[in-house]
């Protein structure tokens, strides 16, 4: 057997791939691939990169997106990603950037101890967390 598969990146459906893109390239100081830079009539699907070339994210446009309900279970996350930066002072400073971007809080876990963070939606409504933490 040689090796396991790699994680090449996390696709996210919305119904908006540029605004989703934009949304994550900004918070996160991602770039676009090549070729998917300039918006295009045909965005249906978008990949983000490091500085390094290497995919993070994915997007794939939908026709309908039901929002996540978290913490009620009527539409679950079905899927949510976690950032860890390592102060509160960064963590209050990504959080307020988030917002900036479009991002709305759906729990703020800031007193706890042992693993500080926010629950927040994307702009598509797509739950992700930011936390004190080590990598």
């Amino acid at each position: 057997m040689a090796g396991y598969p790699e994680l090449m990146h996390t696709a996210l459906d919305t119904t908006d791939v540029r605004a989703l893109a934009e949304f994550y390239r900004q918070l996160l100081g991602l770039q676009y691939r090549p070729g998917d830079e300039r918006p295009s009539e045909d965005d249906d699907w978008l990949v983000l990169v490091d500085t390094n070339g290497k995919r993070k994210l994915a997007f794939q446009q939908v026709d309908a997106l039901p929002r996540s309900t978290w913490p009620a279970d009527d539409v679950p996350m079905q899927l949510h990603l976690d950032f860890a930066v390592p102060t509160l002072d960064d963590l209050q400073r990504h959080k307020q950037r988030a917002e900036d971007l479009g991002a709305t809080v759906l729990l703020d876990r800031t007193e706890e101890e042992g693993e500080p963070l926010y629950v927040l939606a994307d702009p598509a409504g797509h739950p992700f967390c930011i936390m004190v933490a080590k990598v």
